[in-house]
């Protein structure tokens, strides 16, 4: 009986692991993304509204190509070593922004403080 008791609770923390993660990963995000180098914002682009683009960002010995396209924004290539910024694709959520830690870039979306909006600040 206590076993059955300990699996339903269980299955219940796991399922509501699932559905919690599902929802912040799939969160409605802003359309201001901010492109920082080094920990800075070199770039700030509203993809509701960019024109369809690519460009380089380069920085610590090492180059990102940058495309935005259809409101959406990606690497498209890098140099580094494991190409793990290309294979993130495109930027798809708040929770999870795209990364190239050798060229200590970063690419998501901008953070909103309840007050000002992004670009005014």
């Amino acid at each position: 009986m206590k076993y059955k008791v300990m699996i339903i609770i269980a299955v219940v923390i796991l399922l509501t692991g699932i559905a919690g993660s599902a929802l912040v990963l799939n969160m409605p995000h802003q359309s201001l993304v901010q492109i920082k180098q080094d920990g800075k914002v070199v770039r700030t682009v509203d993809l509701a509204a960019a024109q369809d683009e690519v460009f380089t960002m380069r920085g610590h010995g090492g180059s990102n190509t940058i495309e935005i396209s259809d409101g959406k924004i990606r690497v498209k290539e890098a140099d580094c070593p494991d190409h793990t910024c290309v294979k993130m694709g495109w930027l798809s959520s708040s929770a999870l922004p795209i990364v190239c830690l050798p060229h200590r870039l970063e690419i998501a979306y901008a953070e909103s403080d309840g007050g000002a909006d992004a670009v005014a600040q």
